[in-house]
C-alpha cells in the first residue's frame, strides 16, 4: 500500500542512561532532516534518571519538529515495551510512518525524504517496510563500507502496520532480537521487505557495556549466533493481544497524564449480511483503518486458512474487517486474536428480510449470475443458511438465531462486543466510544441504502424523505407518502428520463443503506 508523497514521518528514540549520545545525535539528525517539513522526532524518556531532563531544558527548546515524553518506567530498561511506547506517542504526533531510531544512531542526510520517497512506490499489497540489508552488511569486511554495529534497530514501518503487528513482541524485554523478530514476523504477514542504503546507518561506537549495564546476564543471549535462526524459527505473526506500549507518559514533562490503553488487536464486524456492514466499512476506512469488505479472491482464502490453521495471513494484512465470511468465523476470531473487538450490526427484521430477498434475486442483484460461475458465494451462504436458495422462514430464523448466539457468546464481556442498531441514531458516539477512537468530522456513512416501494412510509419517514428529493424531480414520483405507496410503475415508466434519474438518485442519493 502506497501513501501520499509527503507523509508524517516520526522518529521514534528510547532513551534512559543515553543521553550523553542523544545529545550528539540529535542535533545532527534534526539538522540532516530540515529540508523534509512533515517530520517530528519523538524521544521517550524511559525512567531516565533526570540527566535528559536536564539536557532538554537548555537545549532545543524552539525547536517545533521536536517532542519528548517521559515515562517512569519501574526497573530495568525494558527494551521491547520502550519501543513500542515510543511508537504510540509517536502515534499521538499523527505518524503516518514510525522510524526506529536507537540513541546511538544519526539519520544520515535526508533520510526522512528517503523514506517518503520509498513509501510512495504504488501497487504493493500489503506493503512495505524498511530495514538494513543484513545479509549485505555481514558480506562486507570490517572498515569504512561496513556500519558500525548498533544499526540493526533501524525499522521504518507504517503506523497502521505496527499496530496490525502488535508492535514489538514484548516477551523481548532485553536486547536481544526483537528488531529481528519484527522483521520475521513482517515477511510472514506477506510485507515487502526494501534496504536502507548503509550511508545512513550512522552509529557512535561504544562497546556492550552499555546495552547490559542493567541486565548482564542477556549478554550471552544477545551475542549467541544461534538466536538468530531460533528467533526465524518461530511462528508467530501478531503479538501482544493489543497490549503493547501501555502505561502513562507526559508530553514534554508537563503535569498532564496521558494514559495510552490497549488497542484492539483487530475489529470485526459481524453482523450479517445486508445489516449495514458495507456502511460499517466504510466508518472504518473514515477511522483510518485498514479494512477489508469482502475484498477480490481474499475472502476464500480467510475462510480456508482459518478453518485449516485457526488463523490466517490473509486476514492479517488488515485491520478491521466485515462481510462473509467474518460472522461465521466470530468465535474463532475470538481465540486466534485475542484481545479483539466486535461489532454486531442490527436492523428491523422485516426490513431485513427484504434486503436479502432482493439481494437473491436477478432483477435488483445484476451480479447475481457470479454466485454460479464462482461457487463460493453459494457455499458460505450454504453454510450460513444451511441452503444456497432463498426461503424467507428459514433465512429470519437464521438471522434471529445468529444474533441470539452472538449475545449469548459475549455474555459478560461489554468492552468486546458492541451491538449497533442500525435503525437507531448516534453511530459514530456509540462507535468511536466503543472503540476508543475520535469521532470523524463526516457524517456516518450510508452505503447501499434502498429506498423501500413496497410499504408506506411512516410519517417520520415521510418527512426526512421529503427533505432528501432532489428539487428538480417531480415529488409524486417518490414513495415517502405516508399511507398506501403510489404507483411508481404507472407513474414513471411514462417518462423515461424521469424513471432513469430517480434510479440513479436511488443509487447515489443521501439514503441508502
Amino acid at each position: 500500500m502506497s501513501l501520499e508523497h509527503n507523509p508524517r514521518i516520526v522518529f521514534c528514540t528510547t532513551c534512559k542512561g543515553r543521553t550523553e549520545h542523544l545529545q550528539r545525535t540529535l542535533p545532527e539528525s534534526l539538522a540532516a532532516n530540515a529540508g523534509y517539513a512533515n517530520c517530528k522526532f519523538v524521544v521517550l524518556d524511559y525512567g531516565d534518571s533526570g540527566e535528559l531532563h536536564e539536557y532538554f531544558r537548555y537545549n532545543h527548546q524552539e525547536e517545533p519538529r521536536l517532542v519528548v515524553y517521559r515515562h517512569d518506567a519501574p526497573g530495568a530498561f525494558h527494551v521491547s515495551h520502550a519501543k513500542n511506547m515510543a511508537a504510540r506517542c509517536g502515534m499521538l504526533e499523527g505518524a503516518d510512518i514510525l522510524v526506529t531510531l536507537d540513541a546511538d544512531n544519526t539519520t544520515g542526510m535526508r533520510f526522512a525524504q528517503f523514506v517518503a520517497d520509498k513509501f510512495s512506490e504504488p501497487k504493493t499489497w500489503p506493503g512495505i517496510f524498511l530495514c538494513p540489508d543484513f545479509p549485505h552488511i555481514q558480506s562486507l569486511p570490517y572498515g569504512p563500507e561496513r556500519p558500525l554495529r548498533g544499526f540493526a534497530g533501524r525499522l521504518a514501518i507504517r503506523a497502521q502496520d505496527f499496530i496490525k503487528l502488535g508492535g514489538y513482541d514484548e516477551t523481548f524485554d532485553t536486547w536481544r532480537g526483537e528488531d529481528i523478530d519484527m522483521i520475521s514476523r513482517l515477511r510472514r504477514i506477506g510485507y515487502h521487505m526494501r534496504t536502507i542504503p548503509n550511508g545512513f546507518l550512522k552509529v557512535i561506537p561504544h562497546n556492550a557495556d552499555v546495552r547490559f549495564k542493567e541486565y548482564p546476564h542477556a549478554r550471552e543471549l544477545y551475542e549467541n549466533k544461534r538466536q538468530v535462526p531460533i528467533i526465524n524459527a518461530r511462528t508467530e505473526t501478531v503479538v501482544n493481544h493489543g497490549k503493547f506500549g501501555i502505561g502513562a507518559v507526559h508530553r514534554n514533562y508537563l503535569n498532564e497524564t496521558i494514559d495510552l490503553k490497549p488497542l484492539p488487536t483487530r475489529i470485526f464486524g459481524i453482523g450479517m449480511q445486508k445489516t449495514a456492514t458495507t456502511s460499517l466499512h466504510k466508518a472504518f476506512q473514515l477511522l483510518g483503518y485498514d479494512a477489508f469488505h469482502w475484498g477480490t479472491g481474499e475472502a476464500p482464502l480467510i475462510w480456508q486458512e482459518m478453518n485449516a490453521n485457526g488463523r490466517s495471513s490473509t486476514l492479517e494484512q488488515w485491520y478491521a474487517l466485515t462481510d462473509m465470511p467474518i460472522p461465521l468465523l466470530y468465535q474463532q476470531l475470538d481465540k486466534a486474536y485475542p484481545g479483539s473487538k466486535f461489532v454486531l450490526t442490527v436492523r428491523n427484521e422485516t426490513d431485513w428480510l427484504k434486503s436479502v430477498e432482493r439481494l437473491w434475486d436477478p432483477k435488483f442483484n445484476p451480479t447475481r449470475w457470479v454466485w454460479d460461475a464462482y461457487p463460493f458465494t453459494n457455499t458460505i451462504h450454504t453454510v450460513m443458511y444451511g441452503q444456497k436458495d432463498f426461503d424467507a422462514q428459514i433465512f429470519l430464523e437464521r438471522y434471529r438465531r445468529h444474533n441470539a448466539e452472538v449475545k449469548a457468546y459475549f455474555s459478560g464481556r461489554p468492552r468486546d462486543l458492541l451491538v449497533l442498531d442500525i435503525d437507531g441514531g448516534y453511530h459514530w458516539s456509540y462507535l468511536c466510544d466503543f472503540l476508543g477512537a475520535p469521532i470523524p468530522d463526516a457524517p456516518y456513512p450510508f452505503e447501499n441504502r434502498t429506498v423501500e416501494v413496497s410499504r408506506p412510509a411512516s410519517a417520520a419517514e415521510a418527512a426526512v424523505l421529503m427533505r432528501a428529493c432532489p428539487p428538480e424531480l417531480p415529488r409524486e414520483v417518490y414513495p415517502i407518502q405516508a399511507g398506501p405507496p403510489p404507483l411508481f410503475a404507472r407513474e414513471i415508466a411514462s417518462d423515461i428520463t424521469i424513471r432513469e434519474r430517480y434510479n440513479q438518485w436511488i443509487r447515489t442519493g443521501p439514503n441508502y443503506y
